[in-house]
């Protein structure tokens, strides 16, 4: 059932504008003076208006299953990636990792890479803004030395400086979090105004399609987002509801995997166990399988 449902999502996802599946976070945050208000918003500086902002978001690809929220350069010296995410991924470092690859790929010239010259780099920021409805800090760092295993057991000491690193800052945009941030970039406090009056609906027990109507409805009467609303309505409502079924779908996927696993774990040391001439009764103790599912193992 799960896998019809995929199914269906990828088929409806690649037959929309990439701007849908971009979410409405994407949306709005994908004007250059409304990017450099919200990077000097996260990093608490101030840069002039004259100071280029370029985007280079890879709208031409499909990259880990969905295209990355946000990438964009500020004067040719800096690549700021931003993901919003409603569930906080443990993976995202290498995600990005992934990513930025890709990017700097899309921004230079491939034999550059053979010259003798060093190759001029823009330094990478990575930003994950996060407004799911579990309880999350204000900010958390995010290593992807954090993934790496260790060496100890092979007889090798760790390594305190590893030799890859990626840093991602995952920042609680829920609204009511970080309200200096709020503060600084309108934008952002609007869209998480409007993505805490969703949840706070469904909260209620309406259903997610009727509390996405309702905030809209809210919003739009109290000049929150209103002209991008009243625009976009339609759009909005399907961009949500793709974003946050398809989200649920796949943790239900990860879930019933992680479920087959311990299944096939549990029948493979039951079929052990009867090889090495165990009872189907001691085998039952072992496992917790029941005895006629031990004997058709047999």
């Amino acid at each position: 059932m799960v896998e019809i449902i995929l199914k269906n999502f990828y088929i409806i996802y690649m037959g929309v504008n990439t701007k849908y599946k971009n979410s409405v976070f994407s949306s709005l945050f994908s004007d250059p003076d409304i990017l450099r208000e919200l990077y000097c918003a996260l990093e608490n500086v101030n840069l002039p208006p004259e100071v280029p902002v370029k985007i280079n978001t890879l709208q031409d690809v499909l990259f880990m299953d969905q295209i990355n929220d946000i990438s964009f350069e500020i004067g040719g010296k800096l690549i700021i990636l931003i993901e919003h995410q409603s569930t906080i991924n443990p993976n995202m470092s290498l995600r990005l990792l992934m990513y930025i690859a890709r990017v700097y790929e899309k921004i230079i010239d491939r034999k550059t890479v053979y010259s003798k010259r060093l190759i001029p780099l823009p330094a990478p920021e990575f930003f994950v803004l996060y407004n799911g409805a579990d309880q999350y800090p204000d900010e958390k760092i995010l290593k992807l030395s954090e993934s790496f295993e260790s060496t100890v057991s092979v007889g090798l000491p760790e390594k305190t400086n590893p030799s890859l690193e990626l840093v991602v800052k995952v920042i609680n945009i829920s609204h009511g979090r970080n309200k200096e941030i709020a503060m600084r970039c309108k934008t952002l406090a609007s869209y998480s105004a409007f993505v805490g009056k969703v949840q706070e609906y469904e909260k209620e027990g309406v259903g997610r399609e009727e509390a996405i109507k309702k905030a809209i409805k809210y919003c739009v009467e109290h000049d929150i987002l209103k002209e991008f609303l009243e625009k976009n309505g339609t759009e909005v409502m399907n961009m949500l509801i793709l974003d946050w079924n398809m989200e649920d779908a796949l943790a239900v996927r990860y879930e019933e995997g992680i479920e087959d696993g311990i299944e096939k774990g549990i029948e493979t040391i039951a079929r052990n166990a009867l090889a090495k001439g165990l009872s189907p009764d001691m085998v039952h103790d072992i496992t917790g399988l029941d005895i006629e599912a031990i004997k058709n193992l047999m």
